[in-house]
């Protein structure tokens, strides 16, 4: 199978984006998916846009996880608007980060957060 192959069968993940710390985690965590090679980073905003090739990835009926910093979920309700529900979602305020909007969390000191999701991300079946 080539790199390309294994390209085509990753789960996409998309990531609340937003201006809280919780957000700006999500969307850390997201990108390290991306350059660890478990998920596809594919662009939220687009979804919530209907940027039509972005729609069509989304919905190609590939696994999708979802990453939200709280329980607002606007990365699952982006994806609500095109009828797509994701595989797994993942809400970072459940995992006891408190949402805030003056600070940032570091994704450098928040790996053991990652590892679990990293794990749930291997463990679904594409």
């Amino acid at each position: 199978m080539t790199k390309s192959d294994q390209k085509k069968i990753q789960p996409l993940i998309y990531s609340c984006s937003g201006c809280s710390n919780v957000a700006q985690l999500a969307n850390d965590i997201a990108l390290k998916a991306n350059a660890d090679g478990i998920a596809e980073m594919s662009c939220i905003a687009g979804i919530g846009g209907k940027v039509k090739p972005l729609v069509k990835k989304a919905q190609s009926n590939r696994p999708i996880i979802a990453i939200d910093g709280c329980v607002l979920q606007c990365a699952k309700h982006c994806l609500k608007g095109i009828n797509v529900e994701p595989t797994e979602h993942v809400i970072l305020t459940d995992y006891d980060f408190k949402k805030k909007n003056d600070s940032k969390l570091q994704l450098e000191q928040e790996m053991e957060t990652y590892h679990l999701i990293a794990e749930k991300i291997k463990n679904i079946e594409h």
